[in-house]
Parts: C-alpha cells; sequence; structure tokens
C-alpha cells in the first residue's frame, strides 16, 4: 500500500465515473440514496453513524436534573446483531461508491466503534489509523462510577488492502501543527457556543453536533481541492459547511479593533492578558499566541482563544469572535 502525500500518484489505475453533483443534501434512508449514487464516485466519507448507546432510563446529575442525552430514535436498536446489519448496509453501500483511491473516516466511541472496526475488517476494508479525539471539555460522570468519557475514536481506512495511491496531506497537516508531525491524538473542545446550532427556546437541534475544527481536519488530511466527499449521516450538517475565511488575531490590530497595550479578560476576569503590538499576548511572562495564552491560563493543552478572550466594551465583556465576525462580514 502507498499513500500520496499530495494527491494520487500518477500510476494509479483510472476510473472514470459518472460526475456527482456536489453540494446536494439528499433526504431519505441513507442505504437506498447511496443505491442510487453512481459506483466509484466518491473521493471521500466522513460517517458520523448512531452510536447504540443503549440508554436505560434517564440520566440525571446530582441536583437530581436531567441530562439532555441521546434518546432519539434514530440511535435504537433492537439487539446487537441488528445494529451489525445496519452497519454492515451502509458500510457496502459508501464502499460500492469508494472511488480505487478513496478512504473512509468513522467516529464512535465504546459503545459502538469496536464493532465497527471489526466489520471494516471484515468486509476488507484497510484501516489505516485509529484517531483519540481527546475533548478538551468533556461532560462529566455524573454517577462517578465510571471514568468521565473524554474522548471519542476516529478509523481512518482504505477501500482495501491493495489500495494505491490514496490522499495523505502530510504537509499540509505538519504545516497547521507549528510544523510538527501531527500525532493520533487531537485535543479539540466540545461544539459550543456560537457554533452549536440551537432552536428559539434556546434548545440544542441535535444532541451530538460534531465540531467543525475536528471534521475539517479529517477532511483536510485525506481530500484535495474540488474532491467529492460523502456524508452519509448529516446530522447538523457541520460537513458540508462552507468554512469561513481565515482571520489572524493581528488582522484585529491591523483594522484597530484592539490596540497594541489593550488588555483582554476571560468571561469572568479571572485572567488578564495585554495585546502587544505584534499580535502575541502577554500574560506575566508568558508571550504567546491568543490560543497558546489562554491555554496556560487554564492550565489546559488547548484553547480556543476567540471565545476565551473578551475585550471591554460599553455594554461589557464581549469575545473577541464578534471582532473576527466583524472582519468576515467585511470579507464576504
Amino acid at each position: 500500500m502507498r499513500a500520496s502525500h499530495r494527491g494520487a500518484s500518477s500510476r494509479t489505475p483510472r476510473v472514470t465515473p459518472k460526475s456527482v453533483e456536489s453540494g446536494r443534501i439528499l433526504h431519505g434512508d441513507c442505504i437506498a440514496e447511496m443505491a442510487a449514487l453512481p459506483a466509484a464516485s466518491i473521493d471521500l466519507v466522513f460517517a458520523d453513524p448512531p452510536y447504540n448507546l443503549q440508554l436505560q432510563g434517564d440520566l440525571k446529575r446530582p441536583d437530581d436534573s436531567r441530562v439532555d442525552a441521546v434518546d432519539d430514535e434514530w440511535d435504537k436498536f433492537a439487539s446487537f446483531a441488528a445494529y451489525d446489519d445496519f452497519t454492515r448496509a451502509w458500510l457496502l453501500a459508501c464502499r460500492r461508491l469508494m472511488k480505487p483511491t478513496a478512504t473512509l473516516w468513522v467516529i464512535g466511541s465504546y459503545h459502538n466503534i469496536f464493532r465497527v472496526g471489526a466489520l471494516l475488517q471484515d468486509l476488507g476494508f484497510w484501516i489505516l489509523n485509529d484517531v483519540v479525539w481527546r475533548k478538551r471539555n468533556p461532560m462529566p460522570n455524573f454517577r462517578g462510577r465510571r471514568f468521565t468519557n473524554a474522548h471519542e475514536t476516529l478509523i481512518w481506512a482504505a477501500r482495501d488492502a491493495n489500495a494505491r495511491g490514496y490522499t495523505f496531506n502530510y504537509e499540509a497537516l505538519k504545516a497547521g501543527n507549528d510544523d510538527v508531525q501531527m500525532r493520533s491524538d487531537w485535543t479539540i473542545a466540545l461544539c459550543t457556543g456560537e457554533e452549536r446550532l440551537k432552536s428559539g427556546d434556546g434548545k440544542k437541534l441535535h444532541p451530538t453536533q460534531k465540531p467543525e475544527a475536528l471534521i475539517a481536519r479529517a477532511i483536510l488530511a485525506a481530500s484535495r481541492p474540488g474532491e467529492v466527499v460523502l456524508d452519509p449521516f448529516f446530522g447538523s450538517g457541520t460537513t458540508g459547511a462552507r468554512e469561513a475565511p481565515r482571520v489572524p488575531f493581528s488582522v484585529l490590530l491591523e483594522r484597530g479593533l484592539v490596540k497594541a497595550g489593550q488588555r483582554l479578560f476571560d468571561a469572568r476576569r479571572r485572567h488578564t492578558a495585554m495585546v502587544r503590538a505584534d499580535g502575541a499576548l502577554a500574560l506575566g511572562n508568558v508571550v504567546g499566541s491568543i490560543h497558546r495564552v489562554g491555554a496556560i491560563a487554564q492550565g489546559l493543552e488547548a484553547c480556543n482563544g476567540w471565545t476565551f478572550w473578551h475585550v471591554e466594551t460599553g455594554r461589557g465583556l464581549a469575545p473577541i469572535d464578534t471582532l473576527r465576525a466583524q472582519v468576515r462580514s467585511d470579507m464576504l
């Protein structure tokens, strides 16, 4: 098996499938909808299937309040055998659609990922990596009888053991990781704040919405611009979200939205950092990006500095992410 760091090898056998219209949302049973698509037409699959959580009764916090857990009908299966049949069917449907150079991502928790992994191997897929998504802000274990579930697992697999020329954008991942080789453990926060989709009454629109940063990294790792990505379980639509223009923090300085010497605060004013003229933050003797300094302030490995740091306004504190949104609106 050979990976292409920049794309498929020139020696890779080429197929000329029928084109698949990009940017489409097909509403219906995923297996039936995939059966209507042309074979060997997909470059990458990202699948976030039901986890079959097997919840029994309500989940309560120590104060006896109810946890908004996943109790939807789409996550309920009569037995493990029924779940395996469902998994086998959608995996086969995906495999038919995958080009010889295509790869597949599937995410799950301890409830289902081992069953999915075994079926992947049984069906002839070739596992390339398993990646641990370490959640920076996991939900605690309220009953105190188990470890806190602080991670989920992604499996990255080729269509078969003889796959040639699958895409792995090694250089791009390394460049975006401070020139250090990307590891198989990714520390990324849960989907919260403005990214979390909510109804008019403030309730979550989808119980298991994934953070854009997680899916974006998976897609960046294994596809090229213009290729077709299939998500058979579209859920809240994160895989199809349009990427917003990148705005470095220094642009806020250039536009006068923040000024050198200005102080930034966390939401509770526990931490105060000063903006430097070069776009870095200073927190005591610590100097770095908004993300690095925010992480150090909290004693964490990672931090989304855009939502952690706030500026003082006439109406109180506001996240610097609101300033970034202002810049983005001017760029569109």
